[in-house]
């Protein structure tokens, strides 16, 4: 009696939320223009069904994706800096998280190619929200330090035009920012002791 052929494995049924991963890493490769239906169905070895079974069309997937970039890369960060009882340990660690993430190739290009995109009718609510977000919540944490409003919100802006601009020069001219871990942390004590000296 010859043996039984062995059962076909069928592929794992794809997530939205595979394809929305897939869609920042387009982005993060080549804008919001690198997010197109066919290549990312390819990439993740599925068909064009698969992805109409979780998105009506482009736009909701490029919807979809944003909302992960603003849950991962800002609601995210907040939560890990809240765990941190001290005032001036939050500021310290929400600076050297964000500081660490544009070490990560992936991470900063996205921040990037979102700001690229920055006049897209999908990108430029979420990007504007994010970005008030982020300075809000830094100015609270400078406030924490005792400094007035006004203070507190100029300092936030110092901080994440620090952090934008790091994005920028690790992707244009990565020679110039500190690539090692020692250095990063010798570079983020520095910007901290600037950003909350009296």
């Amino acid at each position: 009696m010859s043996p039984r052929p062995a059962a076909k494995q069928s592929a794992p049924r794809l997530t939205a939320d595979d394809w929305t991963k897939a869609a920042l890493e387009a982005i993060a490769r080549g804008g919001l223009a690198a997010v197109a239906v066919e290549p990312l169905a390819a990439g993740l070895g599925a068909t064009k069904g698969s992805f109409y079974w979780h998105f009506a069309n482009r736009d909701a997937l490029i919807e979809a994706a944003l909302q992960r970039w603003e849950t991962h890369l800002t609601d995210g960060v907040i939560a890990l800096v809240e765990a941190e009882p001290d005032p001036l340990a939050r500021i310290r660690l929400l600076i050297g998280t964000v500081i660490e993430n544009t070490a990560r190739p992936r991470a900063d290009s996205i921040e990037l190619g979102m700001l690229a995109t920055a006049d897209h009718p999908h990108v430029a609510p979420v990007l504007a929200r994010v970005t008030e977000r982020r300075i809000a919540y830094t100015a609270g944490l400078f406030e924490a330090l005792g400094l007035n409003s006004t203070e507190a919100h100029h300092r936030a802006l110092f901080a994440v035009s620090a952090y934008l601009g790091h994005a920028q020069l690790t992707h244009a001219a990565p020679q110039t920012v500190p690539t090692d871990a020692t250095h990063r942390r010798a570079y983020v004590d520095r910007l901290v002791e600037i950003l909350t000296a009296p």
